[in-house]
């Protein structure tokens, strides 16, 4: 609790405050402070404010920065008593005099080195004191108002650190709208303001996070959304940023510009030596600044560079020796870990096409193909960190966030939308439209509209380098997980054949099987990615399941693949139901004969073992955005018994399966509720229902006409669930989907 105004000043008398301050240790703070609060008057000598605010931010910046250096984990308040002392006699008030209209001091007469401190003092509480974090985060008037600090190149770098650390601990996210001129202030910024910048707004355009994604319930996602039909505050924010006329054309010349290539030969080593301290882009930024501002009192050289600078400038100036080549690159790319994370979350909100059209235009994706080989996978980087969600904090090095932004906009951008194609080169479409007319069969729409001038340039595509390092990874990478969901972001959809023999003359299928089967990798992470990649890759492929056969030629090979496919059906369940929707389009015995995976799922008793399975893995209280696509796969293997009329011997087969676990009526009993979830669920979303008519190539209209006989009241029909559960087990009636 803080002492009042008076209570921190009375005591004084006497002595009695120096005293204190002596046994305290308080380390002169509170005088210091007094002194500050009578230089924030009306007339007073402002000179004299700032040296004693100077006094002041050297006892804090020294405890900032032993946090930032430190194990956060452990730090403790006590841990730094300055900052404590500062809060507690109301350092936190004072400083704010200066910067806030309205209160003592003209405001207009406090100059840039002044304001500068006052902010560099408020992070520095901030750091170590997250109660003043949150305090000042609550002011939304304050909040706005350092949005206006910004348009001072001066006090840009200040301002940000501060406005970035309080938009974290803000329990209501911000409205962009409300920022005064926000459209002419994101435009007077140079592209190292702009890229900065990204950091802060990352804040503004991301859904809160409220765990992790996976773990959170369909039940509980639905609920929310019928709460909250309207946008929410990150997707209004998403708007305004689109709105800002040039933003998203600055922000794909931002990912694209070329660094300096030039490193030490211990580079790696140095980076880390470097990003042990460095807390984040903005310090880097700090530290660079100070560089600067060195350079200039000797006239050396300025590292303000205009847009059009490119690295060479840089690399040859005098200022080169004194920062090391490796701080240089790593500062670019932590710019572009911001910038794409930005454009990857407006991929994936409710204006994508309109982004996909804007990336497009501004060429994002050659100008990434340009950088691959030489900034983006230029070394090999280790990396067995734990695979992180879309919003979670990642505490990776700069490189490996870098690799791994760079992965999930190469997904966000293929999956299910026809610029994929913008991925290869010219020489690499031709090689489609060859495939294509050697199989005789019509070249897809997407692939015949693709504008020529927008795509790789080079002597390869984006996608097709991606492959090169993918096999290059060690089998339990992290890196490995993200490289398989955007090649498979490509595949996904209406199933293309000339896609899938692109990537199969590239050997993609015999390296997954390796991975899989040979390499000892045990990620299940990796695996659920390698399975989903190749379903997506063999299946109504007949060429494919040739390969896997030439590939898995002996019975230890075969065992040990479904020993992996077994082990984990929540991974493994996509590969299922890619096997069964062939098997299914293929119906010829010569065909079986070549495919031991083929003729293994054509045995009924082990589609039945998949069914149970399938079905006994999840409720309708445990269904996530990860395994409800068990549900779909067993939707599948019904929908398809159902059309050789086999339904109701598959029903059947279900009930003896109770009786034989001795739980009768348990297994359909879960069943119906969970065909009932998925009624509401999908009936009410659009883009689902399209994922699932494409991928399965079963209209979406014999999806529903199958899940309503199923749930069929009428317990005579032999193809409704009902008919197979004993009355005294019938448990249909009680509602388990209301939260």
């Amino acid at each position: 609790m803080h002492v009042s105004w008076e209570g921190r000043w009375g005591w004084r008398r006497g002595g009695l405050l120096q005293e204190r301050d002596k046994r305290a240790k308080w380390n002169g703070i509170p005088n210091l402070l007094q002194k500050l609060h009578e230089s924030s008057h009306p007339n007073s000598d402002l000179s004299h404010a700032h040296s004693f605010l100077k006094v002041l931010s050297s006892h804090l910046s020294m405890e900032a920065m032993s946090f930032v250096t430190e194990d956060r984990k452990t730090a403790q308040e006590s841990t730094f008593p300055n900052t404590h002392t500062f809060d507690l006699f109301g350092g936190v008030d004072v400083s704010l005099t200066f910067l806030i209209p309205d209160t003592n001091v003209c405001v207009t007469t406090v100059n840039d080195d002044l304001v500068k401190d006052c902010l560099s003092v408020l992070y520095n509480c901030c750091i170590c004191t997250e109660g003043v974090t949150k305090s000042l985060a609550s002011r939304d008037d304050f909040v706005l108002f350092l949005f206006t600090l910004m348009t001072n190149k001066k006090t840009f770098l200040q301002t940000a650190t501060l406005i970035e650390d309080i938009l974290g601990v803000k329990k209501e996210m911000i409205h962009l709208e409300g920022i005064p001129n926000l459209s002419g202030l994101v435009q007077s910024f140079d592209q190292q303001q702009l890229a900065n910048f990204c950091r802060i707004l990352s804040v503004t355009i991301s859904e809160p996070d409220v765990g992790n994604d996976d773990k959170h319930t369909l039940l509980a996602k639905n609920a929310q959304q019928k709460r909250n039909s309207s946008p929410s505050r990150a997707e209004v924010n998403q708007v305004t940023l689109l709105n800002i006329p040039g933003f998203i054309e600055r922000l794909c010349k931002l990912a694209t510009r070329k660094v300096s290539e030039a490193t030490g030969a211990n580079f790696l080593q140095e980076l880390e030596d470097w990003y042990t301290w460095l807390d984040n882009a903005l310090v880097l930024d700090a530290l660079m600044q100070m560089a600067t501002e060195e350079a200039e009192q000797s006239n050396i050289f300025s590292l303000s560079l205009p847009e059009s600078s490119d690295e060479s400038s840089l690399a040859t100036s005098p200022l080169r020796h004194r920062l090391p080549q490796s701080m240089k690159i790593v500062h670019e790319i932590m710019y572009k870990v911001e910038v794409l994370y930005v454009l990857c979350v407006l991929l994936m909100g409710r204006q994508r096409n309109q982004v996909h059209k804007m990336l497009a235009e501004f060429r994002l994706i050659p100008g990434l193909n340009n950088l691959f080989d030489k900034l983006i996978w230029r070394k090999y980087t280790a990396s067995n960190h734990v695979v992180h969600g879309q919003n979670e904090n990642c505490d990776c090095s700069p490189e490996i966030s870098f690799k791994i932004q760079f992965l999930r906009l190469l997904q966000s951008f293929s999956d299910h939308h026809e610029n994929k194609y913008l991925l290869l080169n010219s020489q690499e479409l031709n090689e489609l439209s060859a495939i294509s007319m050697k199989a005789n069969i019509p070249e897809v729409e997407a692939l015949v509209n693709t504008d020529r001038s927008l795509v790789c340039d080079g002597k390869k595509g984006l996608l097709t380098r991606l492959l090169a390092v993918m096999k290059r990874e060690p089998p339990d990478s992290s890196f490995r997980f993200w490289q398989a969901r955007a090649v498979e972001s490509f595949l996904r959809g209406a199933t293309s054949y000339a896609d899938q023999m692109f990537l199969l003359k590239r050997g993609l299928l015999e390296h997954i099987l390796f991975c899989i089967i040979d390499s000892g990798c045990t990620s299940r992470d990796v695996l659920q990615s390698y399975f989903d990649l190749l379903g997506e890759l063999m299946k109504f492929n007949i060429d494919a399941f040739k390969r896997f056969n030439k590939y898995v030629n002996t019975p230890e090979k075969f065992r040990t693949f479904l020993t992996q496919i077994n082990s984990s059906l929540v991974d493994s369940n996509m590969l299922v139901r890619c096997i069964v929707l062939s098997l299914d389009r293929f119906e010829m015995v010569e065909v079986l004969s070549e495919c031991c995976l083929l003729s293994y799922m054509a045995r009924v008793e082990n589609r039945l073992s998949f069914l149970f399975r399938l079905i006994n893995i999840i409720n309708v209280q445990t269904l996530t955005q990860e395994n409800v696509s068990c549900l779909n796969t067993s939707l599948v293997i019904l929908m398809l018994a159902r059309r050789k009329a086999k339904l109701p011997f598959y029903l059947n087969a279900l009930r003896e399966k109770e009786y034989t676990e001795k739980y009768p009526g348990c297994l359909l009993n879960n069943f119906h509720n969970l065909l009932r979830f998925w009624q509401r669920h999908y009936l009410n979303k659009d883009k689902d229902s399209t994922c699932l008519e494409n991928s399965s190539c079963i209209p979406f209209s014999y999806w529903k006409e199958t899940v309503s006989v199923l749930l069929g009241p009428d317990r005579t029909s032999l193809c409704a669930i009902a008919s197979y559960i004993d009355e005294p087990f019938m448990d249909l009636d009680r509602d388990l989907l209301e939260d």
